[in-house]
């Protein structure tokens, strides 16, 4: 099953959480908030992690674009995006684990 078709059939169902199942926190703190504070904290991470890879995605079109060119800064700013970028998704898709584990040393 191709990537595109296994997200059309996910965005099928209208939920948001099928779409972000790995964004859902629902231990720790975010245990406490409601059904709305929970797809609101989903929705804000998603969307941030969207960004961030759309960042990454350009930060490779100025690797590519500086290659061709032989613009050795050009490609150094699209490699510092890209890592930038993809430390920024890894730190916002594991926040919930974070929380839960600074949540747990507070208890």
């Amino acid at each position: 099953m191709l990537v595109s078709h296994h997200l059309m059939v996910l965005a099928a169902s209208g939920d948001i959480g099928t779409l972000v199942n790995g964004l859902s926190p629902e231990w720790g703190p975010f245990g406490k908030l409601g059904a709305t504070g929970r797809t609101v904290v989903q929705a804000l991470m998603a969307g941030v992690v969207l960004f961030l890879l759309g960042r990454a995605i350009l930060g490779a079109a100025h690797m590519k674009l500086g290659e061709g060119q032989q613009d050795y800064a050009q490609v150094s700013k699209g490699k510092k995006e890209v890592s930038g970028s993809l430390v920024g998704v890894f730190v916002v898709a594991s926040i919930g684990t974070i929380f839960t584990i600074v949540y747990g040393m507070g208890i």
